[in-house]
């Protein structure tokens, strides 16, 4: 089993910035993806951004050119920097592991873009 365990959430206004981490723990394979997606009242979870332990990554159109993610690989642990937020970025953003036959998921932590 592997465990993630998420923090950096908050309330922010907007064009501001937060930073997100998920720490991975537990049976953590040699290649994997980690990601974060995002829930908002009422609408689908929706991918924000993966990266692989290839170094591949993925971005929403949405959050291309101001969120960056990147991982350190010796804690398993993944980052999330969001800048320039805006009120349509609220949301609980979920962190998630995936490896052959896994696919894991964070408890989830609120972001919450408001002035």
């Amino acid at each position: 089993q592997v465990q993630l365990v998420e923090s950096g959430g908050g309330l922010v206004q907007p064009g501001g910035s937060l930073r997100l981490s998920c720490a991975a723990s537990g049976s953590i394979f040699f290649a994997y993806v980690m990601g974060w997606y995002r829930q908002a009242p009422g609408k689908q979870r929706e991918l924000v951004a993966t990266i692989s332990t290839a170094d591949s990554i993925k971005y929403a159109d949405s959050v291309q050119g101001r969120f960056t993610i990147s991982r350190a690989n010796a804690e398993n642990t993944v980052y999330l920097q969001m800048n320039s937020l805006k009120p349509s970025d609220t949301a609980v953003y979920y962190c998630n592991y995936r490896s052959p036959g896994r696919d894991d998921w964070g408890q989830g932590t609120q972001v919450t873009v408001s002035s």
